[in-house]
């Protein structure tokens, strides 16, 4: 299977600066197995505005070193759009299912720190199964500032986690000490 290069993650670029409102809305999409960057072509030429969260991988084969990008979250892609853009997504083939999201706000929040860790350093950022673990904290300095997640004590530093609450999982990166602070809770 060839390697692919990095695909549009987001669209359109100021996704996550469009207010809410009308009919448009979060939607969290289930792919079928391995379709996340198909259905996300499908989306950006159909105008759907879409975010498909995606990290560098490097590979060496044959001495050959190469980066593999794949989604932070296999099996899922994130729509803002009308009805009716939920709509053409579900008429691709490639979803599984279609999930409303109750908190719109908390998602989009939590999905823009995503955008934030991947825009600083894809090849840094690592996807986390299980984000709920380690002590709940405010970053205070570099490029993360004011940014909340969770951070867990690893060799040679700290791994800063930022979860997307509605599915579950996250997406890490190192911090020095000096850059956080613990909060209450």
């Amino acid at each position: 299977m060839p390697l692919l290069p990095l695909q549009d993650v987001v669209y359109p670029e100021d996704l996550f600066g469009t207010p809410p409102g009308g009919e448009v809305s979060w939607w969290v999409l289930h792919t079928k197995p391995r379709t996340e960057k198909a259905l996300g072509g499908r989306m950006l030429r159909a105008g759907v505005p879409f975010f498909l969260p995606q990290y560098a991988k490097l590979l060496t084969r044959g001495g050959r070193r190469r980066t593999s990008y794949l989604p932070l979250f296999p099996g899922y892609l994130f729509i803002r759009g009308t009805p009716d853009d939920r709509a053409k997504a579900l008429a691709t083939g490639l979803v599984a299912g279609s999930l409303p999201v109750a908190d719109q706000e908390a998602l989009r929040r939590q999905l823009e720190q995503v955008y934030r860790v991947m825009s600083h350093d894809l090849e840094a950022c690592r996807p986390e199964t299980d984000p709920r673990i380690g002590a709940l904290i405010e970053v205070t300095d570099g490029p993360f500032a004011g940014m909340t997640g969770r951070v867990t004590e690893v060799s040679g530093g700290y791994r800063f986690v930022v979860e997307v609450e509605f599915i579950g999982r996250g997406v890490a990166v190192s911090l020095g000490p000096w850059m956080f602070r613990r909060l209450a809770g």
